[in-house]
């Protein structure tokens, strides 16, 4: 029988094992967010090299519009986009784009949320179906030869994350 010091038998046996599961929560929220630094950096459209597969896919003769993620990279047609860029804890996952246009794109995949129960490290993360609407492009200071999409629709098909409505918008500062 494990007793601990308080004459409690186990109660230094779970307290370990609280704070070994709080470390490994800690650990891999920490190789997400690095992971999500390198990965999405390598898939951006590159202005020194004239771009990647995905830039080419815009319309000859017209600027291109990008969405830029949370490290200030360029992207077309991302496969996943970073929503919480402070935590992690909110991420577009499974994107297949429908259409990319000098307007709007459109994709459908899956909102990746962190329930943060009882706090982030230890939460887990929750699939909601979701359709993207990309719009509003602007001209984008840093790069002049781009336009960035700077808004951003989530539309719900199933349930959406509490207390989150079904239909919401945000506005992409980056």
């Amino acid at each position: 029988m494990n007793v601990s010091a308080g004459g409690r038998p186990g109660h230094a046996s779970r307290r370990n094992a609280s704070r070994r599961k709080a470390r490994t929560a800690t650990l891999l929220c920490a190789v997400a967010a690095m992971t999500a630094a390198v990965l999405p950096a390598s898939a951006a459209p590159s202005s020194h090299t004239g771009g990647s597969a995905s830039a080419a896919r815009a319309p000859v003769g017209e600027d291109p519009v990008v969405v830029v993620d949370c490290f200030s990279q360029a992207q077309m047609r991302p496969q996943e986009y970073l929503l919480a860029c402070g935590d992690g804890n909110n991420r577009l996952v499974g994107l297949r784009w429908d259409s990319w246009g000098p307007g709007s794109a459109t994709a459908t995949g899956t909102d990746m949320v962190n329930d943060c129960r009882p706090y982030c490290a230890a939460g887990r993360f929750h699939a909601y179906p979701v359709r993207v609407t990309l719009s509003n492009p602007q001209a984008w200071p840093e790069h002049p030869d781009l336009r960035r999409f700077t808004t951003i629709r989530l539309l719900y098909t199933d349930t959406a994350p509490d207390p989150v409505p079904k239909d919401v918008t945000y506005k992409l500062v980056y």
